[in-house]
């Protein structure tokens, strides 16, 4: 069964100066710094006029010791979905097609991970209502996802393509 993704939500980036990245991308989009996760050497970035929790990732690898299997460039794109029963749907699609690569919490958006036949890798994922994101307005971390309660309490609340603040339960 295809996952209905809406859009694009996000990219993230490998990046061999985190600052100077933060930097660029700050000055060249008029972005902010929405999150950062120290633990992994990231940033989180949020154009001014978006409503979403981020729109660039970057993460930090270093200029002369990339991380094993890491290199300079995209790191993944995440495909956002507009329930979190569809999230679920995505999660056995890829379990299916022995695609699946992981699931995570990030907070405000919970995700599971796939890679394609080449091995690049991406990110389906739904975004919390903007009412409910509370602590994790500028937090992203990187908790693990319990799928099956996500469902129970947020079956059939829709968030894609909704303004900020507007979706209903």
């Amino acid at each position: 069964m295809p996952i209905p993704a809406v859009r694009l939500n996000h990219a993230v980036l490998f990046v061999t100066d985190l600052e100077r990245s933060i930097a660029f991308w700050t000055q060249v989009f008029d972005m902010e710094v929405a999150a950062r996760e120290p633990r992994a050497d990231a940033a989180f970035l949020r154009l001014a006029r978006s409503g979403n929790h981020h729109d660039l990732g970057l993460f930090g690898i270093g200029a002369t010791a990339p991380r094993p299997g890491r290199a300079v460039g995209l790191y993944h794109l995440a495909w956002q979905v507009d329930t979190i029963d569809e999230l679920e749907q995505a999660h056995l699609t890829l379990a299916e097609l022995g695609a699946l690569g992981g699931q995570s919490s990030h907070g405000a958006t919970k995700s599971v991970y796939g890679a394609d036949p080449d091995g690049n890798e991406f990110e389906v994922m739904w975004m919390l209502p903007r009412a409910e994101w509370g602590e994790y307005e500028n937090a992203a971390p990187v908790d693990r996802l319990d799928l099956n309660g996500e469902v129970r309490r947020w079956s059939g609340v829709r968030t894609a393509g909704r303004l900020v603040g507007d979706a209903a339960r």
